[in-house]
């Protein structure tokens, strides 16, 4: 099965199409979005290269039981740089809602993410996993 050609979508395009698969929890089309040697940093957590490291971090949040919302707030872009400003919603295993503050910064090139940034407060995620 090939791949979709997403090489004539604008950066943009091909942002708010991986955040509307993110969402759709979709991973299948969210990994379509993102070149095979992607550089992903969660900057508090660490960073990773590749798709297949990629889909194994998103996987967890993705097949949780509750909803994914990447709401964007404000996003623009520059050349093949998107760059937008997020609150992300998603549940963890043990059934809580996290809802945390991201700035998200993401360069594409020929149709496809090949670096995505996240930047977020880690207390502020650490409080809401432990119920705090």
């Amino acid at each position: 099965m090939s791949e979709p050609d997403h090489s004539g979508d604008s950066p943009t395009e091909v942002v708010d199409n991986f955040i509307a698969d993110i969402e759709a929890k979709d991973l299948d089309g969210a990994m379509s979005h993102v070149a095979e040697d992607v550089y992903y940093d969660n900057v508090p957590i660490g960073d990773m290269d590749g798709r297949d490291k990629m889909r194994e971090f998103l996987t967890p949040m993705l097949g949780g039981a509750g909803p994914v919302q990447f709401e964007v707030i404000r996003q623009t872009a520059t050349g093949n740089t998107v760059m937008n400003e997020r609150v992300d919603r998603f549940h963890t295993g043990s059934g809580r809602q996290i809802e945390l503050p991201v700035m998200g910064i993401f360069e594409v090139n020929d149709g496809l993410i090949t670096f995505w940034r996240d930047y977020f407060d880690n207390g502020t995620f650490m409080r809401q996993i432990k119920g705090s």
